[in-house]
């Protein structure tokens, strides 16, 4: 069996992570699990705000902090003092990345903006996750995800075009946050082998609009389109609509010139996820393969259903028919079924399903970790992609404050050091879950 330890790809990379919540410990969480030493700055009292938002657990952290932490060190700073930005000045000098998230301009007024990083290292790569981009007019507020997501076009186009429920509406996935972290990680890796060829670091800024923009990139597909022919005969709402400036939501539709919705199946009454997803190809060959799964050999020439645009026409007309097969069975028969058959379908898996999906357990999709308190062991998502000759290790969050001694040390702090650092607050307790919960009382 391969060492993972000899084929991780960040194997020797050394991480400064002054991120927090949740878009910047996404993109450190991915390059900690890649194989980085992931150094995680905190605060000293209370540390991450994430360790206690929502916990369920007394004596442990909250699996909010617990899923985005893993397998990172934790030393707590207090970076007004400046005892304790000589510590992060010491760790920038043999770091590889610097990644934070903290307030607007706030690391700049600390003294490690890019200048000053750069000039303590010019090999470390510093990378910033803020909510929009330098030069913004909105350059000094700060984002949460359902900023992002209304700001990047996300929101506008999410939901329904109709009804009281006609409203700008937020995916519950997190478009503006982890989304906005593997953006940024994109950026890293991409600077890493950047340095490989200059020898130099560079500075990578991601913004939580551009990341949100570039997902929905399509989104000004369909806007260009709009502007040139004042309507999209592919969204739900064609034809009857009345067409305004700006490209309306897109419902179940599926964004594309096919026509996919969301049916409901057998068990819907009592299941509000017992819903199937089909796509209905334009192409006559996929069109054909669609009929025939479905037992609707008659829409072949039928000039109501045959053609692609006749299709858009008749929308309505092709949802209930759809709808009415599918509620004959369940949405796990029909997706072996169909998709057997050569139709695009799947299920719509609600997270209890997902939670307890025995592929997605087995595969490393899902994993399982041993925090070693009173929280036991937790889910998580792993590592989304897989390697032929590398497996994660995946291991605990850290406490707080834990890694203190070890990280002083490194850097040729004493004991007596150290103790002083800790006597003036420099540093806190490292105690663990106890003492941050005291401490943020």
């Amino acid at each position: 069996m391969t060492d993972t330890r000899s084929t991780a790809p960040l194997a020797g990379i050394k991480v400064i992570d002054w991120t927090q919540v949740q878009s910047g410990p996404s993109c450190t969480q991915m390059l900690a699990w890649l194989g980085a030493e992931v150094i995680k700055l905190e605060k000293v009292h209370g540390g991450d705000p994430t360790r206690n938002e929502m916990n369920d657990v007394d004596g442990s952290y909250s699996l909010y902090f617990l899923q985005l932490n893993a397998n990172k060190k934790s030393i707590t700073l207090d970076m007004k003092d400046p005892s304790g930005a000589e510590v992060l000045t010491k760790l920038l000098a043999d770091a590889d990345i610097f990644v934070e998230n903290i307030g607007p301009g706030d690391v700049e007024k600390l003294g490690f903006g890019w200048e000053q990083v750069h000039k303590i290292n010019p090999k470390c790569i510093m990378a910033s996750l803020k909510g929009f981009n330098k030069g913004s007019r909105f350059e000094h507020v700060k984002a949460f995800e359902p900023v992002a997501q209304c700001a990047g076009g996300s929101a506008s186009t999410t939901g329904w075009y109709e009804g009281e429920n006609n409203v700008p509406t937020q995916s519950g996935a997190a478009l503006g946050d982890s989304n906005s972290g593997m953006h940024l990680l994109i950026g890293i890796l991409a600077a890493l082998e950047q340095r490989h060829r200059t020898g130099e670091g560079c500075y990578v800024y991601q913004s939580m609009q551009n990341a949100v923009l570039n997902l929905c990139r399509i989104k000004l597909r369909d806007q260009l389109i709009l502007d040139n022919l004042g309507e999209l005969t592919y969204y739900d709402c064609y034809p009857g609509y009345k067409w305004g400036k700006a490209i309306p939501r897109a419902a179940n539709a599926e964004g594309g010139l096919v026509l996919g919705w969301c049916y409901r199946a057998k068990g819907w009454e009592t299941d509000p996820n017992a819903y199937v997803y089909i796509v209905i190809q334009q192409s006559p060959k996929g069109f054909e393969t669609f009929c025939n799964a479905m037992g609707f050999q008659d829409w072949l020439t039928d000039p109501k259903f045959s053609t692609p645009n006749a299709r858009d026409e008749h929308k309505a007309e092709v949802y209930k028919r759809v709808e009415e097969y599918t509620m004959q069975y369940d949405k796990y028969t029909l997706t072996k079924e169909l998709g057997a058959k050569g139709v695009p379908v799947g299920p719509v898996l609600d997270w209890n399903e997902i939670e307890n999906d025995p592929d997605l357990n087995s595969d490393g999709t899902i994993v399982t970790i041993d925090q070693g308190d009173a929280r036991g062991s937790f889910k998580t998502i792993g590592v989304p992609c897989t390697f032929s000759n590398y497996e994660p290790d995946y291991k605990r969050a850290p406490k707080l404050g834990e890694n203190n001694e070890e990280i002083l040390k490194g850097l040729g702090y004493t004991d007596a050091q150290i103790a002083d650092l800790a006597s003036k607050g420099v540093i806190g307790s490292n105690d663990g879950a106890k003492a941050d919960l005291v401490a943020a009382k």
